[in-house]
């Protein structure tokens, strides 16, 4: 059975149909990349999945249970993370301090056991600590760890961005446009980063406009356009089919 499976997903905006009656699955431990030219809906596509915004029709199936109409803080806890295309950090918090948010998603402690400090808390708040300081470890950033976020350069930014996400413990990364705004060798760290988390039994999703980064990480691409799927497989044949030429990457 498909860790995620999107059956018949539409989303329209009046009469826009940003997805529209869009089907495809993905298997537990791949990384699954999706193209499309602007405006083809794949930050739709991914609103949707993590309830940002509720589908007009179809359904979205994780690990065997309809999520669609589940809200986002739901969703996360089910083990469905994601990134965003402009980076949503808290500018007033540290860098420890946004994984740990991040970290906080599996804690049991309520507000109110926070507030009155039970000792119980206390052992907590050190293992959510301990845990964001080792994938601050593993983006090779800990020494920021108690630098402003909002002061940091854009591409340090994007690995808090990925610690923090990671911090979910997820199941299932969503990665919108993680190589935006990033240089060659910033994106190639990117593309062994993802690889390393694909290799931690996290499953991925990408979308992504750099075309060398998502054809050299991706075990499948899906390719979309006004909303509609119009190619879906390997990248090596994909990257040959001709409406994709067509509408996508150009005709010579």
């Amino acid at each position: 059975m498909p860790l995620l499976e999107i059956k018949n997903l539409c989303k329209s905006f009046g009469g826009l149909h940003a997805v529209n009656d869009l089907s495809f699955s993905v298997e537990q431990g791949m990384i699954k990349g999706i193209i499309g030219p602007n405006g083809a809906g794949k930050t739709t596509l991914f609103n949707c999945i993590a309830g940002s915004l509720q589908s007009t029709a179809g359904a979205v199936i994780f690990d065997g249970c309809p999520i669609h109409r589940l809200p986002p803080h739901a969703i996360a806890r089910r083990g469905i993370a994601r990134t965003f295309q402009t980076i949503k950090l808290y500018s007033h918090m540290t860098v420890l301090e946004n994984v740990m948010v991040g970290c906080h998603t599996k804690s049991r402690g309520s507000m109110v056991a926070g507030m009155l400090k039970l000792p119980f808390t206390w052992n907590e708040e050190r293992s959510v600590r301990t845990a964001a300081l080792q994938l601050l470890d593993m983006m090779g950033i800990t020494s920021l760890a108690d630098h402003d976020a909002a002061h940091l350069a854009f591409g340090q930014q994007r690995a808090v961005e990925f610690a923090r996400a990671l911090a979910l413990k997820p199941r299932i990364l969503l990665l919108d446009e993680p190589a935006a705004g990033l240089n060659m060798h910033e994106t190639a760290q990117v593309g062994g980063l993802i690889r390393r988390i694909r290799d931690m039994g996290i499953t991925v999703m990408i979308v992504e406009h750099d075309m060398s980064l998502i054809m050299s990480v991706s075990d499948e691409l899906l390719v979309l356009c006004f909303g509609r799927k119009i190619a879906e497989g390997n990248p090596h044949d994909v990257q040959r089919d001709p409406e994709v030429i067509r509408v996508y990457l150009g005709e010579e």
